[in-house]
């Protein structure tokens, strides 16, 4: 809604979503000159069940505000309101922060702590300008935001002609790995001068068959065509099940934070890459991690 007085504007703006009674997202924008205010684009997400629960915004680039209110509160319980943690951008504690925005942006951070599980929680962020206000208001469970960090210290090592030892640590961030454990999947496809190629049908069926100790499960989505090879280093897990296995071949998910390959091609280039999850299926997978190159030596070790 929007209405002008002489040269002065005042605009509102409201949208609202709610998807099963639960989640809830409304935008606000109040002016008093030409132009609205941006409004945050919020992201919320818990790294580690059920402690460490952070939002984020990027700042604008173009006249940032001249502060932000940050608050949050149970959502039957809405007049119980507590203040949020800023974390500005740049200062050492953003540094214990991880989000998949782009590295040019400066993001504001967050913290929520000791939320209460199964409990719905509004969150506003309101940015404060010299010409007006805008706020951004979100609704969420902690189970539904869980994503861990991804994990770390991936290391791949030949085992054989054709075996490869896959080995990687949890995410440090996840603090309660003993009472909330993690599992994982492995993506990984092979290189061929350089750029990644598929990870074909033939040669998963040429290989031979596992131990129930080392044996992994295999995502199984038969392609109506080859396509072209393509950087998945940035495709999130979400993304990557949609892709056929043509393209990539993702393994797990399983508990251990090792596993034994076999049946690779020998010479052949491979590319591998980790994420984790709650156990129980809480949440999303984390980000990938980073990706690990290794060749598969011609000859017996």
């Amino acid at each position: 809604m929007a209405a002008m007085v002489g040269s002065v504007g005042v605009m509102v703006t409201l949208l609202m979503c709610v998807l099963g009674g639960q989640a809830l997202d409304l935008l606000r924008v109040t002016a008093t000159s030409g132009t609205p205010p941006s409004t945050p684009r919020v992201h919320c997400w818990c790294s580690s069940y059920p402690n460490m629960t952070l939002c984020s915004w990027p700042e604008p680039s173009i006249s940032p505000p001249t502060h932000y209110i940050a608050t949050y509160s149970e959502r039957h319980r809405p007049l119980d309101t507590k203040q949020c943690q800023l974390i500005q951008p740049g200062s050492s504690s953003s540094d214990l922060t991880s989000t998949s925005s782009s590295s040019s942006e400066r993001l504001w951070h967050c913290q929520l702590p000791n939320l209460r599980l199964l409990t719905d929680y509004i969150f506003n962020i309101t940015a404060v300008y010299s010409g007006g206000s805008s706020s951004h208001l979100s609704s969420f469970m902690l189970e539904d935001i869980v994503k861990p960090d991804p994990p770390v210290n991936v290391r791949v090592s030949p085992q054989d002609v054709r075996n490869l030892l896959v080995q990687w640590s949890p995410p440090p961030s996840w603090a309660n790995l003993n009472i909330f454990p993690l599992k994982y999947q492995i993506l990984y496809r092979w290189e061929n001068r350089g750029n990644p190629k598929s990870v074909n049908e033939e040669e998963q069926a040429a290989a031979p068959e596992t131990d129930p100790q080392s044996a992994v499960a295999a995502t199984q989505i038969q392609p109506t065509q080859t396509p072209e090879p393509r950087d998945l280093t940035a495709t999130t897990p979400s993304q990557i099940s949609k892709l056929s296995v043509a393209a990539v071949t993702q393994l797990g998910p399983f508990e251990s934070t090792k596993v034994e390959l076999k049946g690779l091609t020998p010479g052949r280039t491979y590319v591998f890459q980790v994420c984790a999850k709650e156990l129980l299926g809480l949440g999303m997978c984390s980000d990938w991690s980073s990706p690990v190159k290794i060749t598969i030596p011609r000859r017996k070790l």
